[in-house]
């Protein structure tokens, strides 16, 4: 069955073809024969109740700046005109991505959108985690100064974190004694008024912060993200190095824990980061992971969550 698949998005032309996971979707949605559409998140309207998307036709090719070929702009009804909605623009997770979340719910699941759009808004990254007791480590959210200096003196060294960030952005870590800690609560405080993260420092992260992909709640793969030498952060946008790896035990635990729920709210492609024995993020809004899944001889994520999509498409 042929598909009618509108991907929200950032720009598709500066993507990277070799790592993008969205690439990899839309690729597999064009070799099963789906019509292809681009838009970006600016470009969906809501009137009168009613939501539009000025969007514009895509067919991909395997070369890179060549990649996307757009057509001419259309005026997608998002009810009517469209079957599944790729919901994929990296955060941040800010009003206009919890904007698009309220226009894409009033159109599912009569059009699927893949995640499921209230799900999506209602779960946000560094919060979802902590619906699941004993999988973290001990983990302070706040913008209270002094309870970021209590939580440091309980715990010593601490790894601080924007709330609604990603991909890594504005990450560091912070030693028992360190006096830069001042410095960096202001310089978030200037950014915005959200809440920041302070998390025990696991040492495991060193050898590694695990993706782990899920499909509909089940596990179908992981990677490892490894850090530079000295450094903390292991995201592969900023330096981290991805290399293969098996689930492990508590790998599956937690997959056992949090999949049932993941499947419940209609969170179809979520991923999920490891480090050592313990579960730091629940990623919904555009995980990465899939190429190099997938290049490391791994199940190929895209065509394991389009099987999913066509079962869910056909009820």
């Amino acid at each position: 069955m042929s598909l009618r698949v509108a991907v929200q998005m950032d720009p598709v032309l500066g993507i990277n073809i070799e790592t993008d996971t969205t690439f990899l979707m839309m690729w597999e949605a064009q070799q099963r024969g789906h019509r292809l559409w681009f838009y970006t998140p600016d470009k969906l309207s809501m009137e009168d109740g009613r939501v539009f998307a000025r969007a514009q036709p895509l067919t991909l090719t395997k070369t890179q700046g060549a990649h996307a070929q757009l057509g001419e702009t259309v005026i997608l009804d998002m009810k009517d005109d469209v079957d599944v909605v790729l919901m994929r623009q990296d955060p941040p997770f800010d009003m206009a991505y919890i904007t698009a979340t309220h226009f894409l719910e009033k159109v599912h699941p009569h059009t699927l959108v893949v995640n499921n759009p209230a799900e999506v808004r209602n779960a946000p990254e560094k919060l979802f985690v902590t619906d699941f007791p004993g999988v973290q480590p001990p983990t302070l959210i706040t913008s209270d100064h002094q309870a970021i200096y209590d939580f440091r003196a309980r715990h010593g060294d601490i790894v601080l974190k924007p709330l609604y960030g990603g991909g890594g952005s504005g990450v560091a870590r912070l030693l028992a004694d360190d006096p830069n800690l001042d410095a960096l609560l202001e310089l978030h405080a200037m950014i915005g008024r959200e809440q920041v993260i302070a998390q025990k420092f696991v040492p495991a992260v060193s050898k590694g912060d695990k993706r782990i992909l899920l499909v509909h709640g089940e596990p179908v793969g992981a990677v490892n993200r490894v850090p530079a030498a000295g450094q903390v952060r292991s995201n592969l946008r900023v330096g981290g190095r991805a290399e293969a790896v098996e689930l492990t035990a508590r790998d599956l635990e937690l997959c056992a824990i949090i999949g049932p729920e993941l499947k419940k709210r209609g969170l179809l492609f979520v991923g999920i980061d490891v480090i050592g024995e313990y579960l730091t993020e629940i990623n919904v809004t555009s995980p990465t992971g899939a190429q190099q899944l997938k290049r490391f001889g791994g199940a190929d994520a895209a065509a394991i969550l389009w099987d999913r999509i066509a079962e869910l498409s056909s009820t």
